[in-house]
């Protein structure tokens, strides 16, 4: 009995000494967040993945096998979009690359989403440090990637990795690594936030560094500023970004030298009101009065 009682005593001492609780697992019956469902459990996010990581390959090996001198992608640079470039260096040119974001768009962070949807938290600098520091083992690779990775290395084109990442290049590499999609060295084939000496979001910096370096043949994101920074000012409305890349000569690059991957859980994309979202011409109802014309034809009745 004594033995029993101290036992006890014991296991309530330890118990009081607990700070943080581990979290409770999910109820098996309750739904994930609809974009989540999307994004990480769904075969139509797989199927769109493993399309556009082929198109990546295939795209960026045919330019490789070109018998010129090759030029650089159009990108943002300085701020600005920059246009294709010689990458001639000497009576060679720079060794042909592909810059990649990182999160979402050659690895999944399932992990991190995971402890968000169970917890209630939401998205914090502090929790994502640990997360860059030790979620290593529990991303996945976007489908596709490993392969599209591997055809990239086979044909003597470099990864490059672009990533808004801060905390932690190990942590970065680790991840990479553990998805089975190579090595990444810090400041040379992997690049985090800060890395052109600005502590900011924007990439153009980062771009620009790249370039000095390696001839970017294509580039690749879950977010229009995995391109070009100009997409994400503030001032723009969400209608206008999505002008701005739907239409003209950059919607020309869309599979053509970038290529985006599917991302409804988190970023710029998700943004705007419902008039926004919903502008004029659009707004339906059941008691909407009927009409054969298109409604810009109706303006002013």
């Amino acid at each position: 009995m004594m033995r029993t009682i101290m036992t006890s005593i014991a296991a309530l001492a330890l118990a009081g000494c607990a700070t943080t609780p581990a979290p409770q697992a999910p109820v098996a019956s309750a739904d994930a967040p609809d974009t989540m469902q999307w994004l990480y459990g769904s075969g139509e996010a797989a199927g769109a993945s493993i399309q556009a990581w082929r198109n990546i390959a295939d795209y960026a090996i045919a330019r490789s096998r070109e018998r010129r001198t090759p030029q650089s992608v159009t990108m943002g640079i300085g701020g600005k979009i920059a246009g294709p470039a010689s990458c001639a260096l000497g009576e060679s040119w720079k060794p042909l690359a592909v810059v990649f974001d990182v999160d979402e768009t050659v690895i999944l962070n399932q992990g991190y989403e995971y402890w968000t949807t169970v917890t209630g938290n939401s998205f914090s600098k502090e929790s994502w440090e640990k997360w860059e520091k030790t979620g290593a083992s529990y991303i996945r690779p976007v489908p596709g990637a490993v392969t599209g990775i591997r055809r990239l290395r086979e044909a003597g084109i470099t990864p490059v990795f672009n990533t808004n990442r801060e905390f932690s290049p190990e942590g970065a590499a680790r991840a990479i690594a553990a998805a089975g999609l190579g090595e990444a060295v810090h400041r040379d084939t992997l690049f985090l936030r800060g890395d052109d000496g600005v502590n900011s979001g924007d990439k153009d910096g980062r771009r620009a560094l790249i370039a000095e370096r390696y001839c970017v043949v294509a580039l690749a994101g879950d977010n229009l500023g995995d391109f070009a920074d100009v997409f994400n000012d503030d001032a723009r409305t969400p209608l206008e970004r999505r002008e701005l890349a739907a239409r003209g000569d950059l919607a020309q690059l869309w599979g053509n030298g970038w290529f985006v991957l599917p991302n409804p859980v988190y970023g710029y994309s998700l943004k705007g009101t419902v008039e926004q979202v919903f502008p004029e011409g659009t707004r339906w109802s059941p008691e909407t009065v009927p009409s054969d014309a298109p409604a810009i034809m109706n303006e002013g009745n």
